[in-house]
């Protein structure tokens, strides 16, 4: 068989196999406000996708509706991760199905040392990484172990939120603004854990305002306005299409 013959083979055999993340037509409300307006997608099992817009384009409320929060509210559609239906599930239910939401706000619990709020995030299976493997990926979170979570850095906070989730058995990484407020030489410290975490291929998505970081570190990029998708194709051909980073992303 020539090397087209096979490429085109194994082509083939990607695009029959299911998708390991399925959105099909979701419709999400904060209250009667119309935020995510009939969007579907699909993600092979080890992509990492950048769900990008301007503010206000439905990309947060995406994220949280595919972590089946209470707000925004689906009200239409299906959600399917590894086939198990998402949009039948709470949102405790969607994190033991294997959704790891890492939010803006972090949330890391006060009061708690940081080995202390890893474990918090372990009473309940199923269990992922250890957490000597995540002090492995975050040396100075094992620096930090003993410390309050909340009296660290930003960027330490930022990096035990994710280090929360990978305890857990997460096949669906969500990544909101993980960049966010964070100083650039702090940034490039994130940048490196993730491209770390893309290295064990796992399935992500990162939303983030920082589009161009975004793009470098995924493989895909979806584009969202006013709820709805407008692109959706590789990474690289939002980097390559200023017209179109210009009109969706003011970039």
């Amino acid at each position: 068989m020539s090397p087209s013959a096979a490429s085109a083979t194994i082509g083939a055999k990607e695009a029959s196999d299911p998708a390991y993340v399925s959105v099909r037509g979701i419709h999400a409300y904060y209250n009667e406000s119309y935020i995510v307006q009939g969007v579907s997608f699909d993600i092979r099992e080890g992509e990492i996708v950048a769900l990008l817009g301007r503010n206000g384009a439905g990309k947060t409320s995406t994220l949280r509706t595919l972590a089946r929060v209470d707000n925004p509210a689906l009200r239409q559609g299906e959600i399917w991760l590894d086939q198990k239906p998402l949009h039948q599930m709470k949102a405790f239910e969607a994190a033991q199905s294997g959704i790891g939401l890492v939010p803006e706000d972090r949330r890391i619990i006060s009061g708690l040392t940081v080995e202390e709020n890893l474990q918090l995030a372990q009473i309940a299976p199923p269990k992922g990484w250890s957490i000597e493997r995540v002090y492995e990926l975050f040396p100075r979170l094992a620096e930090r172990r003993r410390q309050d979570g909340v009296t660290m850095s930003g960027g330490e906070q930022q990096m035990l939120a994710i280090a929360r989730a990978l305890v857990r058995d997460v096949k669906l990484l969500l990544l909101d603004e993980p960049y966010e407020g964070l100083a650039p030489v702090i940034v490039q410290e994130i940048e490196k854990t993730l491209q770390q975490i893309k290295g064990l291929s796992m399935t992500t998505i990162i939303v983030e305002q920082n589009a161009i970081a975004a793009l470098n570190l995924a493989d895909r990029a979806i584009i969202l306005d006013m709820g709805q998708i407008v692109f959706d194709g590789t990474a690289t051909e939002v980097l390559e299409n200023a017209e179109l980073r210009q009109e969706y992303l003011a970039i």
